[in-house]
């Protein structure tokens, strides 16, 4: 019997596949599951892995995950960095009281030189955390730290999700910057993506959320193709549904950004938005995300007028972005790049009609052009013009394919989904991290020498008269 199958028949249950239950540790080093990618996705997988019996414990630093309740054998184990970028004092210095250790030392040395830290020392400070409690889980999955402290023995075998390589943002911030400090800048900001190329092509597995970001991972990484599997992740289709009693406000465009990233492509829907109101007065625009004050975006509202046609708005709730996303006509995608975009998802399981790009893995979650959303190039302000007239002009257009996009959610795109793909991959690592343990127990009793047993002496004969006298 198996260790893992000797504590389940003490434990007394089983998962929903019919095997036993898994001790998962998820780590992340960021967990805001309002703002990036990465927090809704430990938050919506923790939460479905628990529903399906399994035992998740994550593990994460500031901003600390927020886990949902109601499902039991999910926990929250907070692993605190110095939380230099934390609002409103971002880049501080700490106090001195405030160092523990070397790793505390580092984090702030790596900040003051420009660079970024956390991926580096949220990986020390869980490998750290996981050696000291060896034995407590069957699987470690690391959210895209990839730093070099989860190299090398962790008591358990280790998955990790790459959602899609950093070293696309970072090439996309180059391609922006339009000075040599700024080059230098970003280059020195993006140092980190060194040791994540290091670390990535010795994972013995790796998760990621589309094909194309299973291809970058290959091309920018280095990863070995066969060690890298597709699990798309989805949306909350029961928070995300279509609910007709909140009405449409004529003319709103919604969308989520993160303002002057240039990845996110806001500056051309701000562009487009300048050109669509000429056709349709009513037209405006409301940017999940924060108003910037300077940047390319800054300086497009001023150019073409759109302060009052432009609102942000920021930290509000699941329930409130619902309601924003049903309420408008048309949901907008603009980004030049996506590993899987979850606001394209989230946006179709409401009904609401999508205008995305076909930059990155986008048009594998939105689908076909004309049939689930209307897909337009990206970085193309023309052409996000043409496609939000023909959607504002176009109430069957725009219900048919809000119809159509939830269907496509529903078959392909949810966490439930998400999550027994994910446990399948759980699985076989620790059939392989257990056959190769096993494997080298052999090997090493082979290479042991057999011991050397040494001649019986013949008798003498004192030896004959104490053996006649026992």
């Amino acid at each position: 019997m198996t260790a893992e199958a000797g504590r389940t028949e003490a434990e007394g249950g089983v998962a929903a596949d019919g095997e036993p239950p898994l001790r998962i540790a998820l780590l992340t080093y960021k967990g805001n599951p309002f703002c990036g990618g990465q927090g809704v996705y430990v938050r919506h997988l923790s939460r479905e892995l628990a529903r399906l019996g399994h035992r998740v414990e994550v593990i994460g630093a500031q901003p600390y995950p927020v886990l949902d309740a109601g499902p039991e054998g999910l926990a929250l184990t907070e692993l605190p960095s110095l939380d230099l970028y934390r609002q409103p004092d971002p880049f501080r210095t700490p106090k001195r009281d405030e160092y523990r250790d070397w790793v505390d030392a580092l984090e702030v040395a790596t900040m003051w030189t420009g660079g970024f830290p956390e991926p580096l020392t949220f990986s020390l400070r869980a490998r750290r955390h996981l050696r000291a409690r060896r034995g407590e889980f069957d699987v470690v999955h690391d959210n895209q730290t990839l730093g070099y402290g989860l190299l090398g023995d962790l008591g358990a075998p280790l998955v990790t999700t790459v959602h899609h390589p950093v070293t696309v943002d970072r090439g996309l911030e180059l391609d922006a910057a339009d000075t040599w400090q700024r080059r230098w800048s970003v280059r020195r900001w993006y140092a980190f993506t060194r040791m994540q190329k290091r670390v990535a092509r010795r994972l013995p597995s790796v998760l990621t959320v589309s094909g194309t970001s299973r291809a970058e991972i290959v091309d920018h990484l280095g990863v070995r193709a066969e060690r890298v599997h597709v699990v798309p992740v989805g949306a909350d289709t029961d928070l995300f549904s279509p609910d007709p009693s909140v009405a449409r406000v004529p003319g709103r465009i919604v969308t989520t950004s993160s303002a002057d990233v240039p990845l996110k492509g806001l500056v051309f829907l701000v562009e487009a938005l300048a050109k669509a109101r000429t056709e349709h007065p009513a037209a405006h625009l409301v940017v999940v995300g924060t108003r910037p004050t300077e940047g390319p975006v800054a300086q497009a509202l001023t150019r073409y007028g759109l302060q009052d046609a432009v609102q942000f708005v920021k930290g509000i709730s699941d329930a409130e972005l619902v309601d924003l996303v049903r309420s408008a006509d048309v949901a907008c995608v603009p980004s030049l790049y996506e590993g899987f975009s979850l606001p394209a998802a989230e946006a179709m399981a409401t009904g609401t009609p999508l205008l995305a790009t076909t930059g990155g893995a986008i048009p594998e979650v939105a689908g076909p052009d004309g049939e689930t959303c209307l897909a337009v190039p990206p970085g193309d302000a023309g052409a996000l013009a043409v496609a939000l007239n023909r959607l504002l002009g176009d109430p069957a257009l725009r219900a048919r394919l809000g119809a159509a996009g939830r269907e496509r959610v529903l078959a392909h795109f949810t966490w439930a989904r998400a999550a027994q793909g994910t446990v399948t991959r759980y699985r076989e690592a620790v059939a392989r991290h257990s056959t190769s343990r096993g494997r080298t127990t052999e090997e090493t009793a082979r290479r042991r020498p057999a011991p050397t047993l040494a001649p019986t002496p013949t008798p003498t004969e004192p030896d004959r008269e104490s053996r006649a006298t026992c």
